[in-house]
């Protein structure tokens, strides 16, 4: 047997107070309620769901002077700082779930005179439990040491450790994590890195030079690939200079075209798998902040686990850096859609309430995929079930998930790895281009993977989301998931040939429709005008309840095919905010001015009777058809699966940036 380092106590890059909360935490543990105390009474456990949000934090935080180095914290006299924290707990129930582990050892080393380190354990349903304790004799440095099983752990829980301070400062020097191994583990594996980039230069060049300068990530890297899709080169950034230095011959930055981030990584996993010499291949989008201890982490996660496993990072806001977005996500089966895993709480915010104080984050949370924002995959894996599907962008992730489960290899959204990322929510991707891809590339990996007869609910909720997007007057959205829809029917031996044009061509559609027109500035619009004020002068921004829901769906499409009022055809009769933009108050007006989601534009809607007919004949015959083509389609993707993902099929979607006439690159580490 060796000894293998699991962990180590590490503190944030920079001293960024917003990320403090993430490493460490001076508030106390006020765990929520149970959700067998709150019972099943649904206005109980909405109650209870919002309680659970509110902010159990007094304010109290350490000066960011106290942080003396990576792994060193300086706790004032008296005071108490608990490392249960995100970035500095021990998640013992994935270690005990998915690796050969089955004993750790704490090592906790302290420099001062009268201080105490107590270990903690949690139970799944968020229960504290006090394991041991220690104190120094004197104001010399000593390590503590701590013998823990990870027996208890088979459905959850987690370990820490607290510091007190004595009557003086203590310094926590460092804390490490460590398991006996068998020997054939000891060493640990290597990773190709695969950031597939597109006019972020800046962005790229800083997180290529973050990755470089840590000297602890630097002996687990085999190459870092830069897959380059756009014309403003990561090359170009004043950064890059730096992020080159840093990284030196590990850097290869590879030159092709736009084939959107599933085009990107499957070239990462090509050139991964045919260079043969790293254990991992990590997907890692261009614009976020890492904590590149994460990687370690991940990595050291796979090299123990029982059986090749994908190991993925978890996403925290880049806005808003202790808000957790994603922890956990699966595809549920009936709706095929992604969602959280059940019970884990979106948008979660560390700094409002503590890992200690939060009972679900206690609980394991199993996963059907991990997103490529950040998502570790042996190379073993990518030589058995192939590369990523030629999507361009959306569902690549999550369909690469459920293949790999399919085939024995499961994925583990792991908690200590983890990005910084533009969150989904602030994106307008459900209305405008990206639709297109949203729609087609979920009934691909529906046709691929669903386990209902003709896809459970799936074409009964596009129909239903179509007749949604047409009440309120979205007509580019609707044109797009029809084109999207009648591309899943030809099947799937365009995928590849349509890789390279399909944005350009769907962009381009889009455009002809007024609602996809955007402007920066609302003067770009006519002023607000209607023939008839409201009903009371009433806001009509609150939330409606089912039954009225229920009648305006009813209703809604009938009134589209009423003539509409004369004014509308050259005044908005609204201007509606994003957060307000939901169908059932799109469809009580002819026209209105509704903002996007990412704050930055704003489009002039208006209702066509003629439009909304010819649409809606449309999304029923389409629907229609699939529902009727769906088992013979079914049998057609799943025979061309293994073909279109292979090294082949993607050898021929790179040719033209491959083959010997192709440029290439004056820098050194430049493909062409």
């Amino acid at each position: 047997m060796s000894t293998r380092l699991l962990q180590r106590q590490v503190l944030p890059l920079d001293r960024d107070t917003d990320v403090l909360p993430l490493y460490l935490d001076t508030e106390a543990a006020v765990l929520d309620a149970d959700k067998y105390e709150v019972g099943s009474n649904r206005t109980a456990q909405q109650l209870n769901a919002a309680l659970m949000r509110q902010s159990t934090s007094t304010g109290r935080t350490i000066h960011p002077d106290q942080v003396e180095s990576r792994t060193a914290l300086r706790v004032l006299a008296t005071e108490r700082v608990s490392f249960g924290t995100y970035f500095n707990a021990f998640p013992a129930s994935y270690w005990r779930r998915h690796t050969v582990v089955t004993d750790v050892r704490l090592a906790v080393t302290l420099r001062g005179a009268g201080a105490a380190v107590t270990v903690y354990k949690s139970m799944a349903n968020g229960r504290t439990q006090r394991v041991d304790a220690a104190s120094t004799t004197g104001a010399e440095e000593e390590t503590f040491t701590f013998d823990l099983t990870l027996k208890p752990f088979v459905d959850g829980g987690w370990y820490w450790y607290d510091v007190v301070a004595g009557d003086d400062d203590v310094v926590v020097a460092g804390a490490e994590w460590t398991a006996e191994v068998p020997d054939d583990r000891a060493e640990h594996g290597t990773v190709d890195v695969a950031i597939t980039t597109m006019n972020r230069p800046d962005f790229c060049a800083e997180l290529l030079r973050q990755i470089g300068d840590d000297e602890v990530l630097r002996p687990y890297l085999d190459t870092v690939f830069v897959m380059e899709q756009g014309t403003d080169k990561v090359a170009d950034s004043e950064v890059f200079p730096a992020a080159r230095d840093a990284l030196g011959p590990l850097l290869r930055i590879i030159e092709q075209g736009n084939l959107g981030g599933s085009g990107g990584y499957a070239r990462g996993q090509l050139e991964s798998v045919r260079k043969g010499t790293a254990t991992y291949a990590l997907m890692m989008d261009d614009d976020v902040v890492c904590e590149p201890e994460g990687i370690v982490r991940a990595v050291t996660f796979g090299d123990l686990a029982k059986t090749p496993t994908i190991v993925g990072g978890h996403m925290f806001s880049l806005f808003s850096r202790s808000r957790l977005h994603s922890f956990g996500e699966i595809v549920q089966p009936w709706r095929f859609w992604w969602q959280s895993a059940p019970g884990v709480f979106g948008d979660w915010d560390f700094s409002a309430r503590n890992l200690r104080s939060t009972r679900w984050l206690h609980k394991r949370v199993d996963v059907d995929f991990n997103g490529w924002f950040m998502c570790l995959i042996p190379r073993q894996v990518i030589a058995e079930i192939g590369l990523s599907l030629p999507l361009f962008l959306k569902w690549d992730d999550s369909e690469y998930g459920l293949r790999a489960q399919e085939a024995g290899y499961p994925t583990v959204s792991f908690p200590g790895a983890a990005v910084w990322h533009v969150p989904w929510t602030d994106k307008n991707d459900a209305v405008d281009w990206q639709s297109f891809f949203h729609q087609r590339n979920r009934f691909v990996a529906a046709l691929l993977h669903s386990t209902y007869p003709k896809g459970g609910r799936m074409v009964r909720e596009s129909l239903n989301h179509q007749i949604a997007h047409l009440v309120s007057m979205q007509y580019s959205t609707v044109e797009l998931r029809h084109q999207a829809l009648l591309d899943v029917l030809e099947g799937p031996e365009r995928l590849h040939d349509v890789l390279a044009s399909k944005l350009p061509e769907v962009r381009a559609f889009a455009k002809e429709f007024q609602d996809a027109q955007l402007a920066v500035e609302r003067e770009a619009f006519p002023p607000v005008r209607r023939t008839k004020p409201p009903r009371k002068g009433r806001d009509d921004t609150g939330v409606p309840g089912r039954l009225s829901n229920l009648v305006t769906a009813g209703l809604a499409p009938l009134r589209q095919l009423t003539r509409p009022r004369e004014l509308s055809r050259a005044f908005p009769e609204a201007e509606i905010m994003a957060m307000d933009a939901k169908w059932y108050r799109l469809a009580r007006y002819d026209s209105a001015v509704v903002s996007m989601n990412d704050g930055t534009s704003a489009a002039f809607y208006q209702r066509d009777p003629e439009k909304f007919r010819e649409l809606l004949k449309a999304t029923v015959e389409i629907h229609r058809r699939l529902h009727a083509e769906w088992p013979a389609l079914a049998r057609r993707y799943r025979e061309a699966l293994p073909r279109i993902t292979s090294p082949e099929a993607w050898d021929e979607t790179f040719r033209p940036w491959t083959e010997p006439s192709s440029s290439v690159g004056e820098q050194a580490g430049t493909d062409g």
